[in-house]
Order: C-alpha cells, then structure tokens, then sequence
C-alpha cells in the first residue's frame, strides 16, 4: 500500500515542502527538497521521528526551586509525554551544574536528561 505524506523540512534554513511516498513503511521517494539533509529528515521523520525534550526539573535545598533540562538527543516521539511524566516526578538535590546528568536513560530509551543551567546550593 502506498502512502503520501508531506512535510515542511527543519533540517536547514530553507524549509523546503517536500512530498514523500511511502511503501511497507519505508520511505520510496521524497521530492522538494533543497538539499541532502531534506532526505534524511524525511526517513527520519517518516519512519522513526524523535523530539529533544526541554523542560525543568524540581530542585531541593536550591537557590531556586527549578533547573532547566533537555535530552542528550533526540527521543522517540512517542515517548515524550511520559518522559515529561517521569522528570515531573522527580528532583535534583542542588548543586546542580550545567551538563550534570540528572537521569539516566530515562524509561530505558538509552538516552540521559542533563541540566542546561546552575542551581547553587542555599546558603544555610
């Protein structure tokens, strides 16, 4: 069964419309794209998209009550939510440096979620 897909490449700045066929869950052909990196973000995209996850894990005994996150890499989209869940759940206990590792392999995706920001320790 043939599938068509469009898309709106994010892989440059030209954010080339492209138009991708689809066949036993592989990508056939993908036409409008500007450059190389368009057919890589199209099988990418189509087959297996992933999200950097941003957002803030609590902090205790912290000069603030947050620190900021990401993802080492991109994760399974479908993940994301849960992922979210699972960081939600937990804290930091400050200090927190920039590129700490604050969870490792989040839900057994093999990917860490590291701080992007310092949280200092409160002055007792």
């Amino acid at each position: 069964m043939t599938e068509k897909r469009s898309l709106i490449c994010i892989a440059c700045p030209l954010g080339c419309g492209m138009d991708i066929v689809m066949g036993n869950g592989m990508v056939k052909s993908v036409k409008g794209n500007g450059c190389k990196k368009g057919v890589c973000y199209a099988q990418t995209e189509c087959t297996n998209p992933t999200r950097i996850l941003t957002t803030t894990m609590r902090v205790e005994k912290g000069k603030y009550p947050l620190v900021p996150v990401k993802s080492e890499k991109g994760l399974p989209k479908h993940l994301l939510m849960e992922c979210m869940e699972a960081v939600n759940n937990l804290k930091a206990t400050a200090p927190v440096h920039i590129g700490d590792i604050l969870v490792e392999n989040i839900l057994n995706s093999g990917i860490n979620i590291a701080a992007t920001n310092n949280v200092e320790k409160l002055a007792e």
